[in-house]
């Protein structure tokens, strides 16, 4: 199956594109240009939190399919985001405690891809991505997630702070992984559950760790410290599935 995220070039297509809805991941807008439609689409881009990038007009004649990018091009989702209660509604509808997957800052889309495929084949109900410094559903993420986007709702939030918040007064716990933390085997990690990853280079940032109930690391043997991020999730994911059992 192919998958293709959508590329939307030209003023008034990218403006009519907000209007209708559509979800943006990324916009480019060339670096300086202050009239009036630019200024739309840059107001159309808050109302959605759409990060936008300043960049210069030969990096947008690169990225132009048709060389008619008339300063702007933005890229819409390869699949619907879904939102946080289809997560839960997926949880009540199986009649299972809800284990929802949580990515801070996961920039990689073959990082994304591959946790969401970890998330679908662990039972996990669903991800929640945030909307700024993460990718989207892009063709790639699609692809690396091997169909699992088919069955694994992934809703994007705008704060994920809140979101913890929102959800632990749903009866969820959290717990992150951070190589400082109680190794995974010495806690009890059944019942609702959110399980938040970080990224490689920075881990879970420190205002999300603070949120989080527990603090989980992963026991290593080897000469370095670090696991993927795919990899531990997948790690992580996997003794949250053995307490279940």
């Amino acid at each position: 199956m192919r998958y293709r995220e959508f590329v939307i070039e030209g003023r008034n297509a990218v403006i009519e594109a907000f209007r209708a809805g559509k979800t943006v991941d990324r916009l480019f807008i060339q670096d300086g240009l202050q009239d009036g439609p630019i200024q739309t689409i840059k107001r159309e881009a808050r109302k959605q939190d759409t990060m936008i990038k300043f960049v210069t007009k030969e990096r947008l004649d690169q990225l132009s399919e048709t060389g008619k990018h008339q300063g702007v091009i933005a890229y819409t989702a390869a699949y619907e985001y879904a939102n946080v209660e289809d997560i839960l509604a997926a949880a009540r509808n199986k009649n299972e405690p809800p284990f929802i997957v949580l990515l801070d800052n996961i920039e990689d889309p073959h990082n994304l891809g591959a946790i969401i495929r970890t998330a679908n084949l662990a039972g996990a109900h669903g991800v929640i991505i945030p909307k700024n410094r993460a990718a989207g559903l892009t063709a790639a993420v699609a692809r690396t997630s091997a169909g699992a986007l088919n069955y694994t709702p992934v809703a994007k939030v705008t704060n994920l702070g809140k979101t913890i918040e929102d959800l632990k007064k749903e009866g969820l716990w959290f717990v992150c992984a951070d190589m400082h933390g109680t190794t995974m085997y010495e806690l009890d990690l059944t019942g609702p559950i959110g399980l938040v990853i970080g990224s490689e280079g920075e881990g879970v940032g420190r205002l999300i760790r603070e949120k989080c109930d527990f603090i989980a690391s992963i026991p290593m043997k080897g000469d370095i410290d670090s696991l993927n991020a795919s990899v531990a999730a997948g790690v992580l994911a996997y003794e949250i599935v053995r307490q279940r059992m």
